[in-house]
């Protein structure tokens, strides 16, 4: 197909219609059954696994004195134990899926509390990340990565991209990466949390923290704006420790073992969710498209090596099968991966590539979406690509 970078995928998911996707009944009868068993003990044990390797960075922390001299060994501290930290953040997404535990008392305590302690306001997102497995991929009704149209065949579309298009040539390819890469990894988080950047146009300008005027309340419909202000509680208290823990200790203690592992905590999360759902050759849909089966199956699996699964409880290898079955644990993710991958080879989508070449080809190319490839699909168009 024209002026389409191919990706380790090699124009896979292009190929895909909608006479190839199972049902969730076909697709349930291949997978054990054992691997939606939600086992607490289970759960618990790798909430302790994450919790003595934090432990170990932390007081690995402990030994580096706090000189200028010492900055870059600070730097290397952060991205440590930013990857270490992801795990509860992982673990916290796993309990806003209801597949930690049976005890949702429990489930909804851990992670409530992970996640405030990662300045995340728990239920604000369980409710927009919900919505985001509900439609992904759709064009106009996707939650978190939805991509700007150049030219489109629906009203509701995100417009803009002949404009964007523009400028990523005006800034030539390396410099244009550079730019997303900084756009995403270090304001990309807080810009959704803020203003739901790279959200559906369907909800307009939301925010996770105020779930009223002056922005939108199209995610935040029902009980769930309570539960916006009940999330903003856990996320004032953990500020309050931490304004505590400055006046105690000094704010460059803050900085070094607080706020800069978070930033790395911050970035993997953007790196997951980005990869996850954007490849140059993966499309999106439109509405007359798109089921759920279908959205699901254009998620992208890709290889994080084997100190990074461990870490992160496989989340960016088995990311797949979470979108089909969320309620499905990560101790049985990688397992039923398997399964996927053996009944539908067709579909499953897994692309080799290293992850920073996938992050560079994805940063670079991934500018805006055009419909006139074929109707229904809206497919990257990229204007360095030939």
């Amino acid at each position: 197909m024209k002026n389409i970078k191919y990706s380790g995928l090699k124009g896979k998911a292009l190929k895909i219609d909608s006479r190839d996707i199972p049902t969730l009944n076909e697709i349930k009868n291949i997978l054990p059954k054992h691997c939606f068993s939600i086992k607490t003990r289970t759960s618990l044990k790798y909430l302790l696994q994450s919790l003595t390797i934090q432990i170990i960075v932390l007081a690995l922390g402990f030994l580096i004195p706090f000189s200028s001299k010492m900055i870059p060994i600070w730097v290397l501290y952060s991205v440590l134990s930013g990857t270490t930290a992801m795990g509860f953040w992982v673990l916290a997404h796993e309990c806003g899926h209801g597949a930690f535990s049976k005890n949702k008392n429990l489930e909804t305590f851990v992670g409530y509390t992970l996640h405030s302690l990662l300045l995340v306001p728990y239920f604000s997102w369980q409710r927009s990340h919900a919505v985001h497995h509900r439609f992904t991929n759709n064009i106009t009704k996707g939650e978190t990565h939805v991509p700007i149209v150049i030219d489109g065949d629906g009203v509701r579309e995100k417009k803009g991209g002949r404009n964007e298009i523009n400028i990523s040539k005006s800034l030539g390819k390396t410099k244009y990466g550079i730019m997303q890469l900084i756009l995403h990894l270090i304001f990309g988080w807080p810009a959704y949390l803020l203003t739901g950047s790279t959200g559906g146009i369907e909800y307009g300008t939301s925010n996770h923290f105020w779930p009223k005027k002056p922005f939108s309340n199209k995610l935040w419909l029902s009980k769930w704006s309570k539960k916006v202000w009940l999330s903003d509680i856990g996320v004032v208290i953990t500020l309050i420790i931490l304004i505590k823990l400055s006046s105690i200790f000094g704010i460059v203690p803050l900085i070094a073992f607080y706020f800069g592992p978070l930033l790395i905590v911050n970035c993997w999360l953007v790196i997951y969710t980005w990869l996850h759902h954007t490849e140059t050759d993966v499309p999106h849909l439109s509405n007359s498209e798109f089921t759920f089966i279908r959205g699901a199956f254009l998620t992208i699996d890709r290889p994080y090596g084997q100190i990074i699964n461990f870490l992160h409880h496989n989340i960016g290898s088995s990311h797949v099968i979470h979108h089909i079955y969320s309620n499905i644990p990560h101790y049985h993710a990688k397992e039923a991966t398997k399964a996927i991958k053996k009944a539908f080879p067709k579909i499953y989508l897994y692309n080799p590539e290293p992850i920073y070449k996938a992050l560079w080809n994805v940063s670079c190319n991934c500018i805006a979406v055009d419909s006139k490839v074929r109707r229904g699909l809206y497919v990257w168009k990229s204007s360095y690509s030939k």
